[in-house]
Order: C-alpha cells, then structure tokens, then sequence
C-alpha cells in the first residue's frame, strides 16, 4: 500500500476525473489524498479519498469567476490573479501539507499538468516520484505559454515561495517543466492522431469517464422527456464559455425536444421556448444513451460520453481545449465543429437535425475508433501510477 498525494484545481472537469483516478487507486489498496477545491468535499469523501480543501466555498466562487473574466480579457495577468487570491501563499501551505503526510520511498504525487506547481515543488523537496496527468491534448500545448508566464509574471513569487521551502530559484523554465517523473494523456493514441501531436514521452492512456455521483438519480419529469428522444443541450458545469452559448444553442435547437442542463440560472434564456426544459443537472451517465443528438460546448468528458454511448455531437466550441477537441472529433468525422463565428440560427439548426437524424452514428463510431473503454483508461493510468513505486515495494510490471 502506498501514499499518493493528488492535486488539481480548476471546474468539474478538471476535478472529477482525478476524484476517479484516485478512486480507483484507492481499490486497488492505496492511501488517497485529492487536494481541491473546498466544493467537492462530499464527493471526494464519497470516493473513499482523505480531502484537503485548499480554499473556502466562497473563495472558489470568487476565483473562478475572476479566472473567467481573465481568460475572456486582454489582459491577461497571472501575476495579478495569483496574488489577488493568496495563490503564492496557498502553493506554499499545499507543499507543506503534502510534507506532513510524505511517507519517503513509498509516496507519489500526483497534478494537473503545467498548472499544479505544488506538486513539482513537494517532489523537489522530499525527492518523492511525481506523476503530472493532462486531461487534453492541448494542455500539453500550453506548455510555451505557462513558461512565458513564468518568466514574465510570477518567476518573484514562485521563487520567493522556494527560497522559503529551502528550494533554489528555478534558472531555465522551460527545462524544469520537462523534469515530472512521467506525463500521463487520458485520451487514446487515434485522438492524439487526429490533430498536433503530443509529445513522445507522453504516456496516453485513454479516455477516462467521471462518473457521476451514486446517488443522483433522474429528476421529476426527465423520464417523460426523454421518451421522446430530445437534444441533450450542455455548456458544462462552469461559467466558462461564451456568453452567446446558451443563447445561440437555444434559438438553433428550437422547435424540437430539448433537456438542457446549465449549473448557472443566470446563463439559461428567458423565457425558453416551447418544449425545452431546463435542468440544474442529470445524471449523464444514464441520459446520454437515450437522447437523439447532444449539443454541447467541447468539455473532454462530454464528448467522451457520448463516444461512449453512439450519439452524434455538434460542438459549440470556442474556448480553452475545447476547439483542438472539437477540431480532432470533427476530422475523423464524429461530430460537427461550429466556431463561434457560426452560432447563427439556421447553421446551428441544420447540424442539429442532420445529427439528430444521423442514425448511422453508433456503428459509424465503431469502425472509426473500436470499442471505447473509459475502464480500461483508468485501468492503464493505475497501472503507469504503480510501476512508480516498484522499486520500493515490488509491484509487478
């Protein structure tokens, strides 16, 4: 049994799948801990994993929403984020937490990729294996721009936070970030095939599906809807896209069935128009085999879903990872890709209805990409995880 020490910030998507990685290494005999953010206790205790909150409820909501309107500005200062929300302070706070709980020669640390600089900075100072996992192809790809960053912007902090952790300035950037034990992809090689390259000492294990919580069920009124196969309409679960998305989704996908789900009331279009309802959530899981085509913004976990289950996708996608994602499924032709320069009605309209009547999806999926596992992702990834600690406890390769 080993200690692994797992961090990750950021929405839904950027937690839940490590709230399942480490789940499943917690079944597989492993001492768990997520360090995250203060919203997803519960469902990080549910998981079975030991919780670290690094912020308050309120604190989250506060930094996400200045993180959104950050990446929507021109001014894109992380300088200026970092120290408005105590991150330079809370980075320091994390490593040592991750100190206190270090079992030396049988701990791995575990972080997003590029972003989740505590746990590079705990395995300088403990020498423990570190394991940075990168939810999408292209956040290996902002690896130029977190080094910019660096350089330019947060270098004095980030160093300042070392020399107090008794560690050296960091002199070349872009070497540090190279020197993580092993880069874990979750997504499969024909994914990485279909757009830029990753590079070769990524390991890709395939997708890994966050399941959603075992005790959400289908709220009133969604099994009568969904025996009229309606649109599945999705944003994902933060405010991070668009403002015009709900908007435009809405006008292209009136006139037919539709369940939308939006976390944000504020973000949904009133009044809706006949025969669409809204929904806070849905247990997608159980939804998205059911519905005729699913509408949504480019999240990994999203279009992963549907993959899974053969149901045709149009992507309104246009921020973040989600126009590489959206380019990549839209090549291989398993969905439409409309760029925010095509959120007009009839387009949005006419790639609704080709892909609601596009009853050939399924097996069209099939004989693209084969079989798709999401267990056997998550089994890979566990697998990579544990060949860390073989020297030290045996494990089989």
């Amino acid at each position: 049994m080993a200690t692994i020490l797992m961090s990750t910030q950021g929405t839904h998507g950027d937690v839940l799948p490590f709230i399942r990685l480490g789940g499943a290494l917690r079944q597989a005999g492993h001492e768990v801990t997520l360090f995250t953010h203060a919203p997803f206790g519960d469902r990080v205790a549910r998981a079975g994993l030991e919780f670290v909150p690094v912020d308050t409820v309120s604190g989250y909501e506060r930094h996400m929403a200045d993180t959104t309107a950050l990446i929507g500005s021109r001014d894109l200062s992380w300088n200026a984020l970092f120290r408005r929300h105590g991150l330079f302070e809370q980075l320091a706070w994390e490593v040592r937490q991750m100190a206190d709980r270090h079992r030396p020669g049988d701990t791995v640390l575990i972080g997003r990729h590029t972003s989740t600089f505590s746990v590079r900075f705990a395995a300088e100072l403990l020498g423990a294996p570190s394991v940075w996992v990168a939810l999408s192809p292209s956040q290996m790809m902002l690896v130029g721009m977190a080094v910019h960053s660096c350089r330019t912007q947060l270098a004095p902090g980030m160093d300042a936070v070392r020399r107090e952790l008794g560690l050296a300035a960091v002199t070349d950037w872009r070497s540090w970030f190279k020197e993580v034990g092993l880069e874990l992809g979750l997504w499969p090689e024909w994914f990485d095939e279909a757009g830029p390259r990753t590079p070769r000492r990524v390991v890709r294990t395939g997708f890994v599906v966050p399941d959603e919580d075992p005790g959400e069920g289908l709220p009133a009124g969604a099994e009568a809807l969904l025996a009229e196969r309606p649109v599945l309409l999705t944003g994902g679960t933060s405010r991070m896209q668009d403002r015009r998305f709900y908007e435009a989704a809405v006008e292209g996908c009136a006139g037919r069935p539709v369940m939308l789900v939006a976390r944000h009331a504020d973000l949904v279009p009133d009044p809706l128009p006949d025969g669409m309802t809204w929904f806070r959530r849905l247990p997608f899981r159980d939804v998205v085999p059911r519905v005729a085509a699913l509408v949504h913004h480019g999240g990994i976990g999203t279009l992963t879903r549907a993959l899974a289950a053969g149901v045709p996708q149009v992507m309104l996608a246009d921020t973040v990872d989600r126009p590489d994602n959206a380019a990549r499924l839209s090549r291989l032709g398993l969905a439409t890709w409309l760029p925010s320069s095509s959120w007009n009605r009839d387009e949005i309209s006419a790639a609704v209805a080709e892909a609601a009547d596009d009853t050939g999806y399924g097996e069209r999926c099939r004989k693209t990409v084969g079989a798709l596992d999401p267990a056997a992702g998550l089994a890979e990834a566990c697998a990579r995880i544990e060949l860390l600690l073989e020297p030290a406890t045996g494990l089989p390769a």
